[in-house]
Formats: structure tokens, sequence, C-alpha cells
């Protein structure tokens, strides 16, 4: 008898991922960590692939955060150039299913090479409404709130917007994650239990999960043990009601 496919049956528009114990994965088998994080990047297209299926609009994944420079020069290059391979092997398949490519952070610090790959990845998938991939790279969410602020007292400067008129959605508008839903599900890999600067808007009332398992291992099947706990939890969004 083949066994029944899992479903969602909460509402789960947006789930966001830190891909945090590639390290560790690869000190463990006595590797160098650039190979944790090559490993790592085999579980971002299976794990967007389920998401996909099961009808999750947005994905979003912190790859390279505001604080990641302190790392060693190598384990950076390498990373960037697993970045490259990643968009370059699997953007015909993010064309074949619908999936637009979304940034979040300020790559100018990147290298050119991996600017390239990410502008052109954005303008080939640009006019995509089914999914999107949503890219974390240089990103802090301290930074992201400070830059929407600097944008929207410039505004209000010169006469764009009056200060009476600002709110939380005039505040959103001016910051990256404009146009995306709020985070529903943010799950941290490798069993660290913090959010380290990542989507600290987004996170309000973001469910959040985080399993033992480091991402280089983290399969669908271990996806779906999350979305299991997500599909028991209560989201009361600071009410009393049941949903």
């Amino acid at each position: 008898m083949k066994k029944e496919e899992f479903k969602l049956t909460k509402k789960l528009e947006h789930i966001a991922f830190i891909m945090d114990g590639n390290g560790r994965w690869a000190k463990r088998r006595l590797l160098p960590r650039h190979l944790g994080h090559k490993e790592g990047c085999k579980r971002v297209i299976e794990i967007v692939r389920a998401c996909a299926d099961l009808g999750i609009y947005c994905v979003s994944l912190y790859a390279f955060s505001t604080e990641n420079w302190s790392r060693p020069q190598d384990e950076i290059d390498h990373l960037f150039y697993y970045l490259d391979d990643f968009f370059n092997d699997n953007i015909a398949e993010f064309i074949e299913r619908g999936v637009r490519v979304h940034l979040m952070g300020d790559i100018t610090r990147l290298p050119e090479h991996s600017q390239e790959t990410i502008r052109k990845s954005i303008e080939m998938t640009k006019d995509l409404k089914k999914h999107v991939f949503n890219i974390c790279l240089n990103y802090g969410g301290k930074d992201e709130i400070t830059r929407a602020a600097k944008s929207l007292a410039l505004d209000v400067k010169n006469g764009v917007i009056n200060l009476d008129d600002i709110n939380e959605q005039v505040f959103e508008n001016h910051m990256m994650c404009a146009n995306l839903p709020p985070v529903d599900l943010m799950i941290r890999t490798s069993g660290e239990q913090r959010i380290s600067n990542y989507m600290l808007w987004e996170l309000a009332y973001a469910e959040m999960i985080f399993p033992v398992t480091p991402w280089p291992s983290f399969t669908k099947k271990e996806l779906i043990k999350c979305l299991k706990i997500y599909e028991g939890r209560n989201r009361r969004f600071g009410g009393l009601k049941n949903e």
C-alpha cells in the first residue's frame, strides 16, 4: 500500500530558514568547513522543491549575514563560488516551476562574479509569480530596519510623505521585505535557539522550530517533521480565540 503523502492543512505562505551547522557537519567528518557549505547547497534545492510541492509560496534562506565577513577568507571565497554554482545549476528548474528570485541584503560587497549571478537570476525570473525564492545575502535584520528608517526619513524631509501618515504598512513599504508575506514559520537547524539578527520585522508572529539536525542532513523527511509540529501549534496572534 502506497504511503500517503503529507499535506499542509494550516496556512503557511512563508517559511524561513537559518541554515546552521554546515561547518560542524564537516568537522565531524574530518572535512574542511567549506565542504559543509557545498553539501548544504544540495539541501537547498531539495527543500525548495519540497516546499513548492507543498504549495508554500515563499521560501527565505539566510545565506550570508552581515556578521559572516569575520569568517576565514578561504571559507568565504568557497561559499560564493558554491552560490554561483547553485544558481547556474538550478535556474532552469526555477523558471520551469515559476519561482521568482528575490534578494534581501546589500550585494555590493560580494565578489563581482556573484553579484552578476544574482542580478542575472533576478532578471531571468522577475515575471514569475507562482513561488518566491528569497535569498538573504550580506543581510542583517537591524541593517534592514535602519535602511528603511533612513529612506522614510528622507521621504519626510523631501515632502513625499507627512510624518503623521507613517504607520506600520508605510514603514514596511520601505523595507527589503516589501511585497512579501510575513513569515509563518522559521526553522533554524543544528539546535541553536536564537534568531541571530534574521528578519527581525518579518518574524514578529512567526512560529519557530529548532531541530538539532545540521543543515547538510536536513532532508525533506526532516522538513515534514517540522511541518507536523507547526500543524499542531495554535496561532493566536495575541488573541485568545482558537483558530
